[in-house]
Formats: C-alpha cells, sequence, structure tokens
C-alpha cells in the first residue's frame, strides 16, 4: 500500500523504515526537511510541503500522523481537513486524547474523511521488533488497513478496539498500568540497594536472573538490565520524571466510572515528587511533626543527620509543654 507519514521523530522515522522493508510505498513529511531527506535512502519519497504529500498519493489517500499529541496535531488536521477529498484517511497515531478523537472524527466525517485512532506502543525499538498498536474508528477503514497494521506489529501484536477513540482509550490504559509497573521496579530495586545486601548485589545481574523464569519478567525488566549495564548505580542520571498525560487521562476516567486505580494514581503522583525540589507540604509536615512532638527538623545547610542526633533534646525540651495531644 502506498500513505504517507507526517512527523519524522523518534517513533514516525523507523515506523517508516518498517512500512519500506515490508514492501509498502511511503512518502515522508518533517517540519525540517533534512529528515525526510535521509529517509529517501531507504527508499521514501520526501516532501517539502503537505500539498507535495498529496500530490504524490492515490485516492483514497491515506495520511498517518506521528506528531505531538494536542495543538500540533489539531493544526495539521484542520489543514488536511481542507485538502482531502471525500473518502481518504488520516490515521493519528499520536498519544491523543480518546475524547479528542471523538470530536475530530465528528467534523471530518462531515466532509465524507475518515479517521483512525493508533495506540502505537514501541518506542525505540519498534523498528526492530515491531510496534503493538491499537486501533479504533470504523470497522470497515480498520480492515481495508489492516496489511499497514500487520506490517507495523508483531505477531499478534495489533487489534481491533472498536469504535472512534477505542485505539486511543486502549493505549491509555496501557500507559497507565505502565507507570504503575515501572514504579514498582523502581521501588523495589531502591530497596535492594538500600539494604546491608544491596552492597554486594549486581543490580544488572538481578534483573538478569529475575528475567529468566521469574514471574516478574518483562521487557521493562530487560531494558532496566541494559540500563545497569549502561550505568551500575544510575549516577549519571537525574530522577526527574516526565509524564505524557495519558496516566492523567486515565486516573481522571477511574474518578469518573468510580473505579479504584490505587497504584497507577500513586505511580502518577510519584513522577509529579520527582520534578520537586523542598516541596512545601513537606515542610508542612516537618513543622507540624516538631510542633505537636517536638521532633527534629532539618534546617537550611544543616546536615539531616545531626539534625537526627539532637531529637532527644528537643524532644525532651517539647516535653515541659502543658498542651496535650
Amino acid at each position: 500500500m502506498k500513505l504517507a507519514i507526517l512527523g519524522l521523530g523518534r517513533m514516525g522515522a523507523n515506523m517508516a523504515k518498517r512500512l519500506l522493508q515490508g514492501g509498502h510505498e511511503v512518502v515522508v513529511f518533517n517540519r525540517s526537511f533534512e529528515k525526510a531527506q535521509e529517509l529517501a535512502e531507504f527508499g521514501a519519497i520526501p516532501a517539502r510541503t503537505v500539498d507535495e504529500v498529496l500530490e504524490n498519493l492515490p485516492s483514497p489517500k491515506i495520511v498517518w500522523l506521528m506528531l505531538p499529541a494536542g495543538k500540533t496535531t489539531d493544526e495539521h488536521i484542520v489543514e488536511l481537513s481542507g485538502k482531502l477529498s471525500k473518502g481518504d484517511i488520516i490515521v493519528e497515531g499520536g498519544n491523543s486524547y480518546y475524547k479528542d478523537d471523538i470530536a475530530r472524527a465528528e467534523k471530518l466525517a462531515e466532509k465524507g474523511i475518515h479517521y483512525i485512532d493508533a495506540g502505537v506502543s514501541g518506542g525505540v525499538w519498534g523498528l526492530q521488533v515491531g510496534y503493538c498498536t491499537m486501533y479504533g474508528g470504523e470497522k470497515a477503514i480498520f480492515d481495508y488497513l489492516e496489511p499497514i497494521a500487520k506490517t507495523l506489529a508483531p505477531e499478534n501484536g495489533y487489534l481491533y478496539c472498536g469504535e472512534t477513540g477505542g485505539g486511543h482509550f486502549t493505549k491509555m490504559i496501557h500507559n497507565g498500568i505502565e507507570y504503575a509497573m515501572m514504579q514498582s521496579y523502581g521501588e523495589g530495586f531502591e530497596l535492594l540497594k538500600a539494604s546491608k545486601y544491596g552492597q554486594n548485589l549486581n543490580l544488572e545481574e538481578v534483573a538478569k536472573m529475575w528475567n529468566n523464569g521469574s514471574v516478574i519478567r518483562s521487557w521493562l525488566l530487560e531494558l532496566l538490565e541494559n540500563a545497569f549495564s549502561k550505568d551500575a548505580n544510575l549516577d549519571e542520571i537525574t530522577g526527574y520524571v516526565e509524564d505524557s498525560g495519558e496516566a492523567r487521562w486515565t486516573v481522571k476516567e477511574a474518578v469518573d466510572h468510580g473505579v479504584a486505580v490505587d497504584t497507577i494514581t500513586t505511580a502518577l503522583y510519584k513522577r509529579f515528587n520527582s520534578r520537586q525540589k523542598d516541596v512545601f507540604a513537606n515542610k508542612v509536615n516537618a513543622a507540624l511533626r516538631n510542633e505537636f512532638g517536638g521532633h527534629a527538623v532539618v534546617k537550611k545547610g544543616e546536615d539531616r543527620r545531626s539534625s537526627e542526633i539532637g531529637a532527644g533534646e528537643v524532644v525532651a525540651a517539647s516535653a515541659d509543654k502543658s498542651r496535650k495531644y
């Protein structure tokens, strides 16, 4: 099949390569034309403008978007809606909110343009192992695009998830689970490292061992093993962790449906915590412990251990207070 991919970042470029390897024809476009040119050596057709993209596509035209979710994607869909014809197809493969998919599909349907939402997982490894992809939209259009889905995915690695929004909704839940799994691994390895046994444990070897026969083996654990092989104690990176927004939507959806997602919610909040220094809420907690129990507080520039040593003196002093708690 012949299609276009707009957006040649970490995912889009490798998806184009995988499709080319599978015998498809791919027109490629990126804001910086150099990235499109780089794919020409793999057999892609680089285009400088969206108009040039469409000139190189047969009808029905298939345009697959791999752009940042939100404003950038919306702008390209608006532009395409004014240039595509009845029967043409837009596939949105970014991390979009499923409710945005529903609104987009309704507007495009007024012009006879089909819309498929595709939740794509695979990251930088997708070219090698394939992209696990979840699709939502009209079943007949998905069936038409299935040869593309088969090429992109590993065996059993794609699924039609129902009407519009179903693909990105399923991917949203997928990412929420991913957050919780990553947090669990993080906490487990932190506890290992903090213990007396952890002083003599090679964390790379632990991850490797757990990935052979253990019930907690996973691809994430394989990636962690790989990370430890590069930096045994992860000294070269900070603990700052971003979020793509999908876990936030997952938690909101859980609230709307009255479903408890305790672990996913905690994992999301831990990411928020990772970006903050000297959190005010923690200052409040420290101040309150000092006020009601005389527990030591750590002043700015003071060593935490010295405060802990002096805690007994503070407690003794507070014992003279007449307040009762």
